[in-house]
């Protein structure tokens, strides 16, 4: 059977290879899974809009109600003063009755006009009402003020009445007749709620008075609870306004509540909002569901994606990071992953070969300059140490004759003592050039006393203060590596003082059972490190590009600690032979 091409769909048996389906299902699938989450987070915004649209809705419905109940409430306040008014400028009783029958639509249980001693004088509407005043009528005609505003009484429940009746009174003055009117709650609360607030089914409404009597009520409002714990009418009766939600049962509800200003009512309103929106949105709610099993899939290519895929690419590239400071070793270990990744894998490490081979030539080339240059400071320290400094010494001593034939002659051995004092300072110059050039404390004592009088000469000569420490047992090392690092403490050192800008630095030898580490550190200004040595030479760190083919020559460990502000560690670290 032939071979199906890379990126097809795999077929049982044999192999799945190439990228691009696996790309399918790393892309898609997650996007599959983002679709998901959308559709739900879309269908979680849309149902609190909706509820809050509708909590809006019944929020303004309620304020609206509660203001036309009020204003009801006001004109018939107003009437009753109109009547009295009128009773006052001595009308007919009866007559003044009679003309006010438009008025008996507002009040339907009547309407009485009162004498000074609480007897009726005449009457239109439910006149038997009137006859023996009930004790809500009686405290109203004996505690209302003459003038004042028009006084409604408290709720009136009994023989004859079968409903809420409340009544309003007036009196001009004390000498006038007071004005009485009674009308139903219920009426006034059906005739205007029925028209102002849209009902179903569902709907719920009550009107509350101070003691939290049911005035009026739509639908089934208290059925689940006590009417006084209901939410809303506690806020309602406080003077507020607003929407709340509850939970009755399944279903979230929304209560509306606002009250009725001039008597302290609470006009109370409560639906489930979920019963208004669009059916079809019930039904939607289902429709993600079926994106789960993609969701799922997704996760399942997520989780192969970041074993077969991810992870083995992070591995790549720190290994390939090891492999730009040097470090062949973890290069060749096995990485798995998908084919691609593996194919990636064996061409670093043909390239890994082909630069380690290359290195080696050019180790062996950079050795061979390295000696070579030892050579000529070795060769360069000899001829002045020889010649230069013998000659400086013949010189000083031919200067040290001539003061004995000079005399007294002032002017003469000034200048002899100018000429001697230059002599002195070449020759310490030489000096201190042939010990750079050769250093003789390292070929003599080791590596601890080079490294200490480099130290010493360092704070002697600059502005700085150099510590040096010792750890461990001191003991000596292959002279070529002792020399790789006195030169890579020469060269941090001279980097320290041309560059840092430090005030204090150090130098610390570590001898341990295996290993020894040299670290130079120093307060100064820091800098960025570069990610791996090929950017040393580009960013100028020629001096850093130095010390790493140095330590590479000697099979050391260059590592860089320093960052802007920060201070600067270099370390090395050399493994000792057997």
């Amino acid at each position: 059977m032939p071979r199906p091409p890379q990126g097809s769909i795999p077929v049982p048996g044999l192999r799945w290879r190439g990228l691009n389906l696996r790309l399918f299902a790393l892309v898609f699938l997650p996007l599959s899974g983002l679709v998901l989450m959308i559709t739900f987070a879309s269908l979680g915004l849309h149902r609190d809009a909706m509820r809050s649209m509708v909590g809006m809705r019944d929020e303004r419905a309620v304020r609206a109600a509660a203001s036309a109940l009020a204003q009801r409430i006001q004109y018939r306040a107003l009437a009753i003063r109109a009547l009295g008014t009128r009773a006052a400028d001595e009308v007919s009783p009866q007559h003044l009755l009679d003309t006010s029958r438009f008025l008996l639509g507002d009040f339907d249980y009547g309407l009485v006009l009162f004498d000074t001693h609480f007897q009726p004088l005449a009457s239109v509407g439910e006149s038997g009402i009137w006859q023996q005043p009930t004790p809500p009528l009686s405290d109203l005609l004996a505690t209302a003020s003459p003038g004042g505003d028009p006084v409604f009484s408290p709720i009136v429940q009994g023989p004859f009445f079968s409903e809420p009746v409340l009544f309003v009174s007036w009196q001009a003055g004390p000498a006038s007749p007071r004005v009485v009117g009674a009308f139903s709650v219920e009426n006034l609360a059906a005739s205007l709620l029925a028209d102002a607030i849209t009902t179903d089914l569902d709907f719920s409404a009550a009107l509350i008075g101070p003691d939290l009597a049911v005035l009026y009520e739509i639908g089934d409002f208290a059925a689940h609870e006590e009417t006084g714990t209901h939410a809303g009418i506690s806020q309602a009766l406080h003077g507020d306004v607003g929407t709340t939600y509850v939970q009755a049962g399944e279903q979230e509800h929304v209560v509306a509540f606002s009250p009725v200003a001039p008597l302290g009512w609470a006009l109370v309103i409560e639906e489930p909002w979920e019963s208004l929106a669009d059916p079809t949105l019930n039904l939607t709610q289902l429709a993600p569901l079926t994106l789960v099993p993609i969701l799922l899939l997704s996760l399942v290519a997520l989780w192969f994606g970041a074993r077969q895929i991810i992870r083995p690419l992070q591995v790549l590239e720190t290994r390939a990071a090891d492999l730009a400071w040097g470090n062949f070793e973890t290069i060749d270990r096995p990485l798995g992953g998908i084919e691609e990744v593996q194919r990636l894998h064996r061409t670093l490490v043909h390239l890994a070969d082909k630069i380690q081979r290359f290195q080696d030539g050019h180790h062996s080339y950079i050795g061979a300059i390295t000696a070579g240059q030892e050579d000529e400071r070795q060769r360069l320290a000899r001829e002045l140490h020889d010649d230069t400094i013998q000659a400086l010494i013949a010189l000083n001593q031919r200067v040290q004759l001539a003061y004995l034939k000079v005399g007294d002659n002032t002017h003469l051995r000034a200048s002899l003592d100018e000429i001697q004092s230059l002599t002195e300072q070449t020759i310490r110059g030489v000096r201190r050039l042939v010990r750079a050039l050769r250093p003789l404390y390292l070929e003599d004592l080791g590596l601890v006393a080079a490294l200490e009088m480099l130290a010493r000469e360092t704070s002697a000569t600059e502005s700085i203060t150099i510590a040096f420490h010792v750890n461990g047992v001191e003991q000596r090392l292959p002279p070529e590596t002792e020399l790789a690092l006195f030169r890579m403490a020469q060269e941090g050192l001279s980097n320290l003082t041309r560059h840092a800008q430090a005030n204090r630095g150090a130098i610390t030898l570590d001898f341990k059972a295996r290993e020894v580490c040299l670290t130079i550190d120093d307060d100064g200004v820091g800098f960025e490190v570069p990610e791996s040595p090929a950017e040393f030479a580009p960013g100028g760190h020629f001096g850093l590009l130095g010390m790493h083919e140095r330590a590479e020559l000697v099979a050391a460990r260059l590592e860089i600690e320093s960052a802007p502000g920060q201070g600067t560690r270099l370390k090395v670290r050399v493994l000792i032979p057997n």
